[in-house]
């Protein structure tokens, strides 16, 4: 007697669901993502978030650390997330920035502007599980996970249509307001036919958790060079978190290091400033690559977060920034529906205005993170007296330390209230 395999059974029919219209479908979520979700709670509003991955974070998120301005770490408990941290935070009470083998330096002293600290540092892992627990405290928010965006198609005007697939197959989902925060590859944008800018920085940033012989002050560090940048930042574990920046042309030979050689590389790089390094954990490497979206709206949808911009993490503002994107966009809807309950929240002078506000920041935080990134890898000679005189006079100029403390705190531009301490004057 003999045996078949019964034949395959035909691919599920799509679905489609012509009949809802939501009113907000954020493709993404991730950290932007699930934050502005969050930021819209409460708001009446029917919100989907749509999710790649079914709740699992991938291992790197072990390693990656976040640095909050003290903009994000105000947004953040205001919007409940910071109270869900299972470790506390680690502060941020001063940024020493040097560059190898230039004079000059800078130390900015948060007690010295009026603050105990700049921010705080936060494992990306931790900060993952807070948003969940957040979220999960959300009734009336439709999560649909795993489900991917596939495309769009033309709609009427009143709404966008797009294509999902998930465990019912494919089917349509009908918004008012698409929101694409899909990361620095945004399918959405790709659909919307947005443009991008990039720049290829031929770097390779590896990221581990470093102990050192001295325990984390509360410093961190920027150390800048021929080969790229290079940081520290306190963790609340008595370790550090490291970014490390080298030629991509180097990275296979750094990844191949065992741990003692790695931990000499940087020990090279930072010099004696944090102590003598011991150990590292596990590393991890990523190309760093800026891309630029060349508009942030189109008619009912708009990018947040690295969907609208990736940047180099010198500096670490890339999350501070995407973060004040999502809280900019609902601070807008929630105006507009505070003005009329039934407002049209993807009307096209809602998000005119969104991405107005969205201009100085966006353009200031940007030249800041290129230029800085830019300029001290380029190992031109005649460059070298004037960063020098440049970290010299910023050293020393209380106006120049104002401006870059301002920004390192996350105020720059029109800034949403939920980034702006109580005891501030907005």
């Amino acid at each position: 007697m003999t045996t078949t395999d019964p034949a395959p059974a035909p691919p599920a029919p799509a679905v489609q669901d012509p009949s809802t219209t939501h009113d907000v479908v954020i493709v993404g979520g991730g950290l932007v993502g699930a934050s502005l979700a969050i930021a819209l709670e409460g708001s009446g509003l029917d919100v989907v978030l749509l999710e790649a991955s079914a709740g699992a974070m991938p291992a790197v998120f072990d390693q990656r650390n976040l640095s909050f301005a003290e903009a994000t770490v105000n947004a953040l408990a205001a919007l409940g997330v910071m109270r869900h941290l299972q470790g506390a935070p680690a502060p941020i009470r001063r940024i020493h920035v040097s560059r190898a083998g230039d004079f000059g330096r800078v130390v900015l002293e948060a007690g010295a502007h009026g603050r105990e600290a700049f921010g705080q540092v936060v494992v990306a892992r931790d900060f993952g599980h807070a948003l969940e627990a957040r979220l999960a405290e959300m009734p009336g928010l439709r999560r649909l996970r795993p489900a991917r965006f596939l495309r769009l198609e033309d709609g009427d005007g009143a709404a966008r249509v797009l294509w999902i697939a998930d465990a019912q197959g494919e089917r349509t989902l009908r918004t008012r307001l698409l929101v694409g925060a899909d990361g620095a590859g945004s399918a959405v944008r790709g659909a919307l036919g947005i443009g991008i800018g990039t720049h290829d920085y031929a770097q390779t940033l590896f990221v581990a958790r470093l102990q050192a012989d001295r325990v984390p002050d509360g410093t961190a560090f920027e150390r800048l060079g021929d080969d790229g940048p290079a940081a520290l930042l306190p963790r609340a574990d008595r370790h550090y978190g490291l970014v490390l920046a080298v030629p991509r042309t180097r990275a296979d030979e750094v990844a191949a290091m065992d741990e003692a050689a790695f931990v000499q590389l940087a020990q090279r790089r930072f010099g004696w400033r944090a102590g003598r390094f011991i150990a590292c954990g596990p590393r991890t490497a990523y190309p760093a690559v800026r891309t630029v979206a060349a508009a942030l709206v189109a008619p009912r949808a708009v990018l947040v977060g690295n969907a609208a911009q990736a940047i180099h993490p010198v500096g670490a503002q890339g999350f501070n920034l995407g973060l004040r994107d999502a809280l900019t966009l609902a601070e807008e809807i929630r105006a507009a529906r505070a003005a009329d309950p039934a407002a049209d929240c993807g009307a096209a002078g809602l998000l005119a205005r969104h991405a107005t506000r969205r201009v100085e920041d966006r353009a200031r935080t940007l030249a800041f993170s290129d230029g800085l990134a830019r300029v001290t890898a380029n190992s031109a000679p005649l460059l070298r007296p004037l960063r020098s005189l440049g970290l010299l006079a910023t050293g020393l100029s209380a106006s120049l330390q104002a401006g870059l403390v301002g920004g390192a705190m996350g105020y720059r531009g029109d800034v949403p209230a939920l980034c702006r301490d109580p005891g501030v004057a907005a």
